[in-house]
């Protein structure tokens, strides 16, 4: 195999040199070569050929090549001592050509004649006869000044010289002028493919400064990995990184942004690269243009009270309204129906005990428009309407109060109005924009103004969807029938889902084998904001899934199974629900900025009270929220509201109920339970003096003078201190002045007394101090050394 650089040993060989003689040109002028195979470049070479050059000439070259050019003018110009010396080479020049015994004459100094003694013998030699040549012939030149001179060795050190700066001179073009014929055999075609072989090396080497190297960079990347990727060595990029203030190692990740500069300063373009998932493959979750946008009917439940009418007013509204000949109304309750409304469609949801709703809301999924909350005129606002009123509120959707039972002699509407105020629903007539409709679901009464307002104020929020596209929307309940078995219904939010869809929701993936509405009709396929009844899934989803429907059945199980990976993973981790004792660690990291609280009471009073007093431990920086007040024990609602609000349950001489008691184990609420009322409120303005920025203050604890510095293997830099005052503490805080200016402030690592480590040295005596990561300590240094205590509020 060709070698691919002209190294050491092969340039000494060349130059008839030792590779040592070649090394002190190099070590004289360059850099030192690592030994005789290190590879030479252009410039090396070059210094090696002006060095040979420089320190190889002969004294006079005309005297060496006058004959051989034999040029009668230059023979006619030289001096008589010349002449005698061509006289007597003449005769030996012919008898070479004759083939007789050469003899090399040597000629002397007109002046000297004892010079000519007994001329020593050459080798033969066979030259053939050239009237005229340009290739320089054998020249003997006898510069002896005595007649003990030994003439071989001097002739042989010519006859060397001349050789060597023939090969110079050979080897010189061979690299600069780049012959085209091979001169030397096999060495002299290696010689060429490695200079065209270093001139594309430089070439690509031009173009790739010129071109800069393009990186790919995702969110977030490891150090390591974006100095592979930027071709660069991982000190080059920690170095990097640490000029521009960030303290990294190979294994640490940096975002995007940091990782940009860092490849732009090494010279680098970047570029984002995006990572889709298997579920942004298959969902389309792309904005629909505002041309594609048709109106769809608004999604409406119903809230309250039990007792308090909700369930006639929705029958009343299902009976009203179904066409001739379905007087046995809904044949299958499914949770959800649409009725018609003056030519408009509204969807209804039924949301008994509000599972599924608090469920949805919980997952994020707003899929009602409007809320209506019926109340009873003769019974008023009780604690179920409380909770309906937060859950409405939580999931910021207008509300229209429905008061109901208005054919009864004892309804006072005005009073229901009254208290409406105090959880913030004012009605229109007094300054508000809560909409009120006295209505009765036993007569019919102001029914039909109630969906009007229904339909006014779903107009005002302009609701539109995408019907060409494909399915998505929320699963509004689920179940499991013997026969059928997983059984969900949907209700359509975007698109049109068809009969024989592959949809996905949760964890459990299907295809719709078959869709019925809420009167028991088979459909084939359903719009925006249609409720349908489904099976086909593989496994029962849950109540407030999104679901989708998506083109590839194979993508959509492998989607499911990295979903049920990461719920497997997230029950593993930690819980992130509140309570008392990590509220300050949560603050801390950003989680939360307000404390929400659920209160619960034996009396009205009590619970009042409770409110007033906790929500005035707010401050600046944490805010006490009391988002539910009512009377009686904890109950399974009270349990489901603060898991969806990541609330904290206090009672005040109430427990809760096994149910609740399940249920807050299961979803890791917290709840106390108290019988005084003042140790709820101490024990919470602990908590809370927990979540605020705790203040310090600095104590003394005393002073050092560096007397000595010295280093040790494996520690670094110590400083041999006395303690004029004070203490010297492990552990402390500290700071180094040197003529009264901090250099450091930082802690001491370590506290020496002798061989032995201490935890504190007293005021006069001496010590060996190290500090944490800083070693520029001087003699006359002074250490101060302090604690900070945090001030009780």
């Amino acid at each position: 195999m060709l070698n691919n650089k002209y190294r050491v040993h092969e340039v000494a060989k060349d130059f008839n040199k030792n590779s040592k003689d070649i090394t002190d040109i190099l070590t004289k002028y360059a850099t030192t070569p690592k030994n005789h195979m290190q590879p030479l470049g252009d410039r090396e070479l070059s210094l090696i050929f002006e060095y040979l050059t420089q320190h190889n000439q002969v004294e006079s070259i005309e005297s060496i090549y006058a004959d051989v050019y034999r040029e009668p003018k230059a023979a006619a110009k030289e001096t008589p001592a010349a002449g005698k010396e061509e006289q007597r080479t003449a005769p030996a020049q012919q008898q070479n050509q004759k083939g007789g015994k050469p003899v090399k004459e040597h000629t002397a100094p007109v002046n000297k004649p004892a010079a000519q003694a007994e001329q020593p013998k050459t080798q033969p030699v066979q030259q053939p006869s050239r009237p005229t040549t340009r290739v320089p012939e054998k020249k003997v030149v006898d510069t002896r000044k005595s007649g003990n001179v030994n003439l071989e060795k001097y002739d042989q050190r010519l006859e060397d010289l001349a050789a060597g700066k023939t090969k110079q001179m050979q080897a010189g073009k061979q690299k600069f002028q780049g012959r085209n014929q091979r001169k030397g055999g096999f060495q002299g075609g290696n010689k060429r493919r490695q200079e065209e072989q270093e001139k594309m090396r430089r070439l690509q080497m031009e173009i790739a400064k010129k071109t800069p190297l393009t990186v790919k960079i995702p969110d977030e990347i490891g150090v390591g990995e974006l100095a592979s990727r930027m071709k660069k060595t991982g000190a080059e990029v920690v170095k990097t990184l640490m000029k521009n203030g960030v303290m990294a190692s190979l294994s640490d990740v940096i975002d995007f942004d940091t990782a940009a500069i860092i490849a732009e300063e090494l010279g680098c373009k970047v570029e984002k690269e995006i990572i889709v998932t298997i579920e942004e493959k298959l969902i389309d979750t792309a904005e629909d243009k505002e041309e594609d946008l048709l109106p769809r009917a608004p999604v409406v439940v119903v809230m309250g009270h039990v007792d308090h009418g909700k369930t006639s007013l929705l029958d009343y509204i299902r009976n009203a309204h179904v066409a001739a000949g379905e007087a046995g109304g809904i044949t299958q309750h499914i949770g959800a129906y649409q009725v018609e409304v003056q030519g408009k469609p509204i969807t209804f949801l039924d949301t008994p005990g509000h599972e599924a709703f608090t469920a949805m809301r919980a997952r994020g999924a707003m899929i009602t428009d409007v809320a209506i909350l019926v109340v009873a005129a003769d019974d008023g606002i009780m604690p179920q309407t409380v909770e309906s009123i937060n859950h409405a509120k939580a999931a910021k959707i207008p509300v229209i109060v429905a008061i109901n039972k208005m054919d009864k002699p004892e309804a006072n509407p005005e009073r229901i109005k009254e208290q409406l105020t105090k959880y913030e629903l004012v009605p229109e007539e007094w300054g508000g924009e809560t909409i009120i409709c006295p209505i009765s679901a036993k007569t019919g009464e102001g029914i039909d103004n109630l969906l009007e307002m229904v339909n006014l104020t779903a107009e005002m929020q302009e609701l539109k969807a995408n019907p060409n596209r494909s399915a998505h929307g929320a699963v509004i309940e689920a179940r499991l029938d013997k026969g059928r078995g997983p059984v969900a219904t949907l209700l359509v939010q975007n698109g049109t889902l068809h009969q024989g869809d592959i949809i996905i929701a949760g964890t459990a993936v299907g295809r719709v084998r078959a869709m019925t509405n809420a009167r028991g009709e088979k459909l084939t396929e359903a719009g925006p904001s249609v409720p349908v009844e489904i099976i086909g899934m593989s496994e029962v989803p849950g109540a407030g899934d999104d679901f989708h429907a998506v083109a590839d059945e194979r993508m959509a199980r492998e989607l499911v199974e990295q979903r049920k990976h990461d719920q497997k993973m997230a029950a593993s981790g930690p819980v992130g629900k509140v309570s008392l004792e990590d509220l300050f660690s949560q603050i801390k990291q950003g989680e939360m900025k307000d404390l929400n609280i659920i209160v619960k009471a034996d009396v009205q009073g009590s619970a009042e009270a409770v409110k007033a007093s906790l929500e005035k431990i707010s401050n600046d920086e944490v805010r006490v929220r009391v988002i539910h007040c009512a009377v009686g024990a904890i109950n399974e609602s009270d349990v489901m509201l603060a898991t969806t609000s990541n609330a904290i349950i206090v009672g005040f001489n109430v427990r809760p109920d096994s149910n609740a008691k399940d249920t807050a184990a299961r979803n890791k609420v917290d709840m106390r339970m108290y019988r005084v009322i003042y140790d709820c409120i101490n024990e919470i303005e602990t908590a809370m003096k927990g979540m605020l920025a705790p203040k310090f203050k600095e104590v003394e604890l005393g002073q050092a003078e560096v007397r000595n510095v010295f280093r040790i293997t494996g520690v670094g830099m110590v400083a041999g201190c006395y303690v004029t005052g004070g203490k010297m503490q492990r552990g402390a805080q500290m700071r180094l002045l040197r003529d009264n200016v901090v250099i450091y402030d930082g802690s001491i690592a370590s506290l020496q007394r002798f061989k032995d480590s201490v935890k504190e040295v007293a005021a006069g005596y001496e010590c060996g101090i190290t500090f944490e990561k800083f070693q520029d300590i001087k003699e006359g240094d002074v250490i101060e050394a302090f604690l900070m205590e945090q001030i009780e509020v």
